[in-house]
């Protein structure tokens, strides 16, 4: 109900109330209190997970500020560690990336340690100490089952402070982080960042080819999703305009981007990981629901003895068994067998975070690569 009216409320201000205040650039321009957002700064942020490629021009003209405001604004939540764009291969496309989640056991007073450690892989996507039958949750990507084995064997069994480990394979992933929202624009809002946005994903059409070029441009965008195409080249050592082309490709048909906010700004401080079983026949309907609730982050299909993994966002404590009375009347085929609270997230989609969610650091998330290189003719 808020989202809802605030978004109304703040188109119409922009559009007729405008010329009696002062301008928005002045108007927005005070610097809030480190580690609080304001109704502009969640604005941003929404319409950049909408577009998280956006020009400022357009982001500026939707919200009804000056662009060099809303630029002003993001660059500001970005230094502080606030919110971030990144850039991952396309979860959805095993032909891309094979993602599982990892149940971790450590010894005793480790658990924070072998974290941190695990986070400094660039496999390890993201790392969960967690409360209740297991001390962490890893999510890893790799490009197959066979690098996926080695990982098992090396990255976790073989470290030091691990007592062992269950490893849920992904086949398919219903929804994931890419398409949270914050809710803070009206429809009206949302649609024009959503036309500007980039075109629907091509069909597949057998594996897709891919070259280090690709690879190093998904690597660039990963570590900052909204480098310009003049620094993207220079970073890939490319010309602009294959540059400009690939990666009108990449996020086309198999590149995902999205903008990170601080949980703790949310307005979902908390967080849950679910361990669930859905029959085979209700499988499809059962996540379909899940991935239309506002709590769930993502949605893992796996195959385990666990078929479905929940990674949630929730408001209060209380909240963990509410989630679950809420999924027990709209899911009625779901039965959810564990569950764990979220103690700290260690690392988020290569992102580096510190105990209060801000983003501290990047580990580029390792990006699948081909064997065959760039022509001479698109350089």
């Amino acid at each position: 109900m808020f989202s809802a009216c605030y978004g109304a409320a703040f188109h119409r201000e922009s559009a007729t109330t405008r010329r009696n205040q002062p301008p928005m650039d002045t108007q927005f321009s005070a610097a809030q209190p480190q580690g609080e957002l304001d109704e502009l700064d969640r604005a941003v942020v929404h319409a950049l997970q909408i577009h998280p490629r956006a020009p400022w021009t357009l982001v500026g003209d939707v919200l009804g500020v000056n662009p060099v405001t809303a630029a002003r604004r993001w660059h500001r939540l970005e230094d502080a560690g606030l919110a971030w764009v990144t850039a991952y291969p396309r979860l959805s496309d095993a032909r891309l990336v094979v993602t599982a989640v990892v149940e971790i056991d450590t010894e005793p007073g480790v658990g924070e340690e072998v974290a941190e450690a695990l986070a400094a892989d660039p496999a390890v996507a993201n790392v969960k100490l967690t409360a209740g039958s297991r001390d962490l949750v890893a999510t890893v990507q790799t490009t197959g089952l066979d690098e996926l084995a080695h990982l098992s064997t090396v990255l976790f069994r073989g470290r030091p402070g691990v007592r062992a480990t269950r490893t849920h394979v992904a086949t398919a992933m219903p929804t994931e982080g890419s398409r949270w929202r914050l809710r803070s624009l009206d429809a009206a809002q949302c649609a024009r960042l959503e036309a500007a946005a980039c075109p629907a994903p091509e069909p597949a059409r057998g594996a897709p080819g891919r070259d280090a070029l690709d690879a190093r441009l998904l690597e660039l965008l990963n570590t900052d999703g909204r480098m310009s195409i003049r620094d993207l080249a220079a970073g890939a050592d490319a010309g602009t305009t294959t540059v400009r082309r690939r990666l009108g490709v990449l996020l086309a048909s198999r590149v995902s981007m999205r903008c990170d906010l601080a949980r703790p700004l949310s307005g979902w401080p908390l967080s849950a990981v679910y361990f669930a079983s859905v029959p085979a026949r209700y499988l499809r309907e059962s996540t379909q629901v899940l991935a239309g609730m506002r709590e769930v982050r993502s949605c893992s299909i796996t195959a385990g003895p666990h078929n479905v993994v929940i990674d949630v966002w929730l408001r209060a404590m209380s909240d963990v068994h509410g989630f679950e009375a809420h999924v027990a009347r709209q899911v009625p085929h779901l039965d959810i067998d564990d569950r764990s609270v979220v103690l700290r997230t260690v690392k988020h989609m290569g992102r580096l975070l510190d105990r209060d969610g801000r983003c501290v650091g990047v580990v580029p998330l390792r990006q699948p690569q081909g064997t065959h290189g760039v022509s001479d003719d698109e350089n």
